[in-house]
């Protein structure tokens, strides 16, 4: 396939426009740490709102809507609906409290609560989902970019990759949520521009599908039905690239209005691809320049969207839509780079390895996170074929494994590393031995109603594997909390330290320092900002920048 000139040179022309602004926003402050990994929590309601929608709104969100409405209907397109309903709650109830006591990621109060090592595991599930997550999104935009203007996959996902890693490596949260507010703005216009073409072009006719577009849900599925979408709701809510944004917020309130404000936005931006989606499952493809086989195969109907802008739109049209998918793309890798440098800089790095590590040193630490992350996307999403089947599992256990372990960090107060790590034992256990049918793990636990012709679980299996992880967690750690705390075993038994400082001669360096190693930064935000905010939260929630 010849390339496309016109079209390469829009994308181009794209790519510098972002990498500009990225870099230029980098700029608006230094390069302490406390700017890279927070914007020094100076984000006002504009920008943090765009950016928090930036954080959902990538190029799975858009892709994944425009295939699922196209092949399963409205109904059956969880993921936008339930994403959304999770970011409110987390919004309503996560954002203002963790906000408010001033951590610098989210795996702060984990290792506060679990110990610093059990935090540094509890952060391997998201390191790895987020590596799959900026792979499968980057191969994603590389197999479009070939579809449409015949651009080398390689050279697409390579450099789309290196744009991100630039920016964010100079600029940090800074240059990201800066470039996400242009990155947005450019999915809904390109996206908007291309639906009128779609919708009068000879070979699409709505009536084709106007008694299947909402989709339905079999009796026998209700089960699983609903597991996906509790797993999908719940598992949202723990990840550092949301926790980012509100911990980079002026006040706690403003944190909470800009997460339902950036709600609005991500479900406006739900529609247009829908639609699309609509669109494809309605066309004559046979009508179209399209010359591969019909019916379209379960690879073409995954990337329904590109094949839509490509056959049924003009090539300026589609040129520009790409744009969009571009910023769609790198609205979530920028977002994925950004949280794991920071997580593995603060809370390995800083409070692990190297805790007298001065701040220039740290911001190093994470600009090599930075290239290392980027790197490992790009190499993974040009070798692994599976990339998002892998996804999905590691999303799944962000939910089972991962969400029981923020909210006892956050709410239970005898929470320690005996039920932390039993917790998730539990919850990991449950999950994979239920097996996975897009990665063709064969299921050893047998449910209810278990289906062994289709090795799926009609009985939803994961509500209840991230219930028993919650459960696990406060039961064993009341349980050691009671049978140490009233000597019925012996502290030298206590082999994870958890409750040595009941007695004053057995506290330790490491353990003391294991109890004040945020002292500094929640005596920052905690006391004056109890006092501030309450006076000031009206003007800086109104404030735009």
């Amino acid at each position: 396939m010849a390339v496309f000139v016109e079209g390469l040179i829009g994308v181009i022309i794209f790519y510098i426009i972002i990498l500009v602004i990225g870099l230029v926003a980098g700029r608006k402050k230094s390069s302490s740490a406390d700017s890279q990994f927070l914007a020094d929590r100076g984000l006002g309601l504009f920008v943090s709102s765009f950016t928090l929608s930036a954080t959902m709104v990538g190029g799975a969100y858009i892709s994944g809507a425009a295939s699922e409405i196209a092949t399963k209907g409205l109904v059956n397109t969880v993921a936008p609906i339930g994403y959304n309903i999770g970011l409110a709650i987390a919004g309503l109830v996560f954002a203002p409290k963790v906000r408010r006591e001033g951590y610098v990621t989210i795996f702060d109060p984990l290792q506060l609560k679990f110990g610093k090592k059990m935090g540094a595991v509890l952060f391997f599930n998201e390191l790895v989902a987020n590596i799959f997550w900026e792979a499968a999104i980057l191969g994603a935009l590389g197999a479009s970019l070939k579809s449409i203007i015949g651009l080398d996959m390689n050279v697409a996902v390579i450099t789309s990759a290196c744009v991100a890693v630039v920016y964010t490596f100079f600029g940090g949260l800074y240059s990201v949520a800066y470039t996400d507010v242009i990155q947005l703005i450019f999915i809904g216009v390109g996206l908007i521009l291309a639906l009128p073409f779609v919708f009068t072009n000879k070979a699409v006719d709505l009536s084709r599908v106007e008694e299947k577009w909402f989709g339905t849900v079999e009796s026998e599925h209700v089960g699983s039905y609903i597991d996906t979408f509790v797993i999908v709701t719940f598992g949202g809510i723990p990840w550092q690239s949301y926790y980012q944004r509100v911990l980079a917020c002026r006040t706690p309130s403003l944190a909470r209005n800009a997460t339902l404000i950036s709600i609005i936005y991500s479900m406006g931006l739900f529609i247009p691809p829908a639609l699309i989606g609509l669109a494809g499952a309605s066309a004559d493809w046979n009508a179209t320049s399209y010359e591969g086989t019909l019916p379209l195969s379960e690879t073409d109907w995954e990337s329904i969207l590109p094949m839509v802008l490509q056959y049924l739109c003009p090539t300026a049209v589609s040129v520009i839509a790409l744009g969009a998918m571009s910023a769609a793309v790198m609205s979530s890798a920028d977002s994925i780079i950004l949280a794991v440098g920071s997580v593995v800089a603060r809370n390995i790095y800083q409070n692990i390895l190297r805790p007298n590590a001065s701040d220039r040193e740290i911001v190093w630490v994470f600009r090599i996170c930075v290239v290392t992350v980027g790197a490992l996307g790009t190499i993974i999403a040009l070798t692994v074929q599976n990339v998002y089947g892998l996804l999905v599992l590691c999303g799944d256990l962000m939910a089972v494994a991962q969400f029981p372990q923020l909210v006892c960090a956050l709410w239970l107060k005898v929470g320690n590393t005996y039920g932390s790590l039993m917790g998730m034992i539990v919850g990991l256990l449950m999950r994979i031995l239920g097996g996975d049918q897009v990665l063709g793990i064969q299921a050893v636990i047998h449910y209810p109603y278990f289906d062994p012709k289709h090795n799926k679980q009609i009985f939803p299996f994961k509500i209840v594997a991230m219930l028993c992880s919650l459960a696990t967690i406060v039961i064993v750690s009341y349980i050691t909390h009671f049978i140490f705390k009233q000597n019925y075993l012996s502290k030298k038994f206590d082999i994870f330290n958890c409750f040595q400082d009941q007695v004053e001669k057995e506290i330790t360096p490491d353990q003391h320092e294991n109890s004040v190693m945020f002292s500094s930064v929640n005596n920052e935000h905690s006391s004056e900002e109890t006092v501030k905010e309450k006076a000031s939260d009206a003007m800086l929630d109104n404030t735009d920048l």
